[in-house]
C-alpha cells in the first residue's frame, strides 16, 4: 500500500482478503456465466450470515462445486450433496447446498432462453450499471426495484435462495449496481468500466 492513505468503503477493512476483494472484484461488471453462477451460490449461502464469512470459503466452495461449471453441478447426484455436506470447506446447510443443484438447472435453462444468463440478469438494469452516490453505508439499501423485479421473476422460475436482498448483493458483487462510497477510490475507477 502506498504511503499516502487510500479511502475504500468500511465494510472491507476487518482483513486483508476482504480489502483485496473490495479492491479487485467488488462492483466490477461481470459478463462471464460462470462468474455469475458462482456469485449465484456464494450469495444463495451467505442468506443469513456475513460476506465475510463465506468469502474465506470461497475456494471450498470452488473445489465443492465443479469450479461453478452449472452443467456439471445439475450431473450432481443426492449422494455427491450428501458427501459435499461433510465439506468442513462450505457452510454446511443442507438446503442451500441442495439448492445449488436446483438453482443450476434453472440457469441452464434461462442460457437457452435468454442466449446467456448475463444477457438474463443485465436486462433488469437496461443492459448499463446503476450508478449510485452514497456518502455512507447507512444511506446504501439492501434491496431495490430491480432486485426485487430480479427476484420476483427468479423465485416465480423455481429458484432457491433468490430473495431480493441476496439478489442485490449478487448484484452489487457483479457490477449491475456501483454501491462503492463517492469517496471510495474505487468508485471512479469502476464507474468507468
Amino acid at each position: 500500500m502506498p504511503a499516502k492513505q487510500i479511502t475504500r468503503c468500511p465494510w472491507c477493512l476487518s482483513f486483508d482478503q476482504y480489502i483485496a476483494y473490495h479492491d479487485e472484484e467488488w462492483g466490477v461488471p461481470v459478463h462471464d456465466d460462470r462468474v455469475h453462477f458462482e456469485f449465484l451460490i456464494l450469495e444463495g449461502a451467505q442468506a443469513g450470515l456475513s460476506w465475510s464469512t463465506i468469502l474465506k470459503k470461497r475456494e471450498g466452495y470452488r473445489n465443492a462445486f465443479a469450479g461453478f461449471d452449472a452443467a456439471r453441478v445439475t450431473k450432481f447426484t443426492d449422494k455427491q450433496l450428501e458427501k459435499i455436506l461433510t465439506d468442513p470447506g462450505i457452510v454446511r446447510n443442507r438446503l442451500k447446498v441442495f439448492a445449488a443443484r436446483n438453482n443450476a438447472k434453472l440457469f441452464l435453462d434461462l442460457q437457452k432462453e435468454f442466449g446467456s444468463f448475463d444477457h438474463y440478469i443485465w436486462s433488469f438494469v437496461n443492459h448499463k450499471p446503476v450508478i449510485n452516490s452514497w456518502k455512507s453505508m447507512k444511506e446504501v439499501p439492501a434491496t431495490s426495484k430491480e432486485s426485487d423485479a430480479l427476484s420476483k421473476d427468479l423465485i416465480k422460475r423455481g429458484f432457491k435462495f433468490t430473495g431480493s436482498t441476496v439478489m442485490y448483493a449478487h448484484m452489487q458483487a457483479c457490477g449491475l449496481v456501483n454501491d462503492h462510497l463517492v469517496d471510495c477510490f474505487r468508485y471512479k475507477q469502476v464507474k468507468r468500466k
